[in-house]
């Protein structure tokens, strides 16, 4: 991998623009992945939580995204398995009245191509929410994107954010758990299944 979790581990590009945020904290890049993952979770960014943590999903929204894989924790944080690489490494802050900020296109500018080109193995993309659906399938609309997931199974599903803000999503979209998340479960078994 030519050393790219240590490069990404030590990246201070959004130091700058983190410092102006109304959080004015420092980069802490999230880094999961390994060259063998199967199974690619593209997510937006960190949030507070995953921030102090220095884990991915490591908050309720994590809690939900594992349920609708139909995986526990242990299989979930394998970086060996499944590499979680958001749209940006670090938590991006907030802004002045509270809202999260965006992640920075920088991020995935500087390291999303390198760090894509090292996972040789994967047979699965998961996108998680707008941004990385918008970067991976050039889809604007998320619900759109997850309603049209056969258009791009077996190797890439997209999801709606699994946080809690989105449970009228869900409840509207009533199809999304009835059919996508048994297909998602059983595509999810069979790449970390497989031999």
């Amino acid at each position: 991998m030519d050393g790219i979790s240590e490069k990404i581990s030590a990246c201070r590009i959004c130091a700058e623009r983190f410092a102006l945020t109304a959080t004015r904290h420092h980069p802490r890049p999230v880094v999961w992945f390994e060259p063998s993952a199967r199974i690619l979770i593209a997510g937006q960014a960190p949030g507070a939580r995953v921030h102090a943590a220095g884990r991915p999903f490591a908050d309720p929204s994590g809690d939900r995204l594992r349920d609708w894989l139909g995986i526990g924790p242990d299989v979930f944080y394998d970086k060996s398995r499944i590499a979680i690489v958001p749209m940006a490494f670090c938590f991006p802050g907030y802004d002045a009245k509270g809202a999260d900020l965006p992640p920075p296109k920088v991020c995935a500018e500087t390291w999303r191509a390198p760090v894509i080109d090292s996972l040789k193995d994967l047979q699965l993309t998961i996108l998680v929410g707008g941004y990385a659906q918008r970067w991976h399938i050039g889809t604007r609309n998320v619900t759109q994107a997850v309603h049209s997931w056969r258009d791009h199974f077996p190797s890439v599903i997209p999801l709606p954010h699994p946080s809690w803000r989105n449970t009228a999503w869900l409840k509207k979209n009533p199809w999304f758990t009835d059919e996508l998340l048994p297909v998602l479960r059983t595509r999810v078994k069979e790449v970390l299944d497989a031999d």
